[in-house]
């Protein structure tokens, strides 16, 4: 009886690791499965590409605008405000908008919209057996299915990652008219502060936020089951496991980044 308790308690425990275990594993397979000749997945890398830039655009705009403005924007600015050191704004906007806002933003879009979109098709998929059907073929789904997903992310966040900059900055720029203050000290203290570390950081840690988030949504469709419902589980779960995890990744990151570059923690 005791043992029969035991189990049911860590069950949630047990399942945790395993579905981290086999996403490692399926990370393995595909980055294997990307460097290992045939490239038979070119055309769909590029259509997975497009799908999600075509899907992400619009709301990062919206999003990153809406954060800069608000956050770091109109909150810092009233604080700084009472200082009399709103020109001082554009270098928060570094700490803010640059190391943090931004990959974040790109993270929660691309995984809300377009890896909701590749978790359910790919549950639509398993649970109409058609992985099933593809590996009987002969059809590697890994490097036919998941890798050109992998990539596409990846590729897709490092430059909406740049794309989130400027908007986030624009969103600087629409507070730092709302206070009625110049925009030159804005972007002299957002330069003097900005690095060649926070930059290429920045965009490093988004394309790995992409890799996440292709992993665990195509993990969580092709492990689907239960019907329709099943699927719609499978997309829950999926974003929720995404951002945790890259928030567990971001702060790894960053301390890392921190540790190497001392010299970009400090706002001058």
């Amino acid at each position: 009886m005791i043992s029969a308790v035991a189990d049911r308690a860590f069950l949630p425990v047990k399942s945790m690791l395993e579905q981290v275990g086999d996403m490692m594993i399926l990370t393995g397979k595909t980055i294997i499965s990307a460097l290992r000749p045939p490239y038979p997945y070119g055309g769909e890398l590029v259509n997975q590409f497009l799908f999600a830039l075509r899907l992400c655009w619009f709301p990062l705009l919206v999003s990153t605008v809406a954060f800069g403005y608000g956050a770091p924007g109109l909150q810092a600015g009233n604080f700084l405000t009472i200082f009399g050191a709103i020109d001082r704004l554009g270098g928060f906007f570094v700490l803010a908008s640059i190391r943090e806002f931004a990959p974040f933003v790109t993270a929660i879009i691309v995984s809300g919209v377009a890896g909701t979109a590749i978790c359910a098709d790919l549950g639509a998929r398993k649970i109409r057996e058609e992985l099933d059907a593809l590996q009987v073929l002969g059809v590697d789904p890994v490097k036919n299915l998941v890798v050109p997903r992998f990539l596409a992310l990846m590729v897709i966040t490092g430059l909406f990652n740049v794309y989130a900059l400027l908007f986030g900055i624009f969103g600087g720029v629409i507070a730092t008219l709302t206070f009625d203050a110049p925009l030159g000290p804005f972007f002299t203290t957002l330069l003097t502060n900005a690095s060649i570390p926070d930059l290429w950081g920045s965009v490093v840690k988004t394309t790995s936020f992409g890799a996440i988030i292709a992993i665990i949504s195509c993990y969580k469709g092709m492990t689907a089951s239960g019907g329709a419902e099943g699927v719609g589980r499978a997309v829950n779960q999926a974003v929720v496991a995404t951002i945790t995890v890259v928030f567990a990744f971001n702060y790894v990151f960053t301390q890392v980044l921190l540790a190497t570059n001392p010299e970009i923690s400090v706002i001058k």
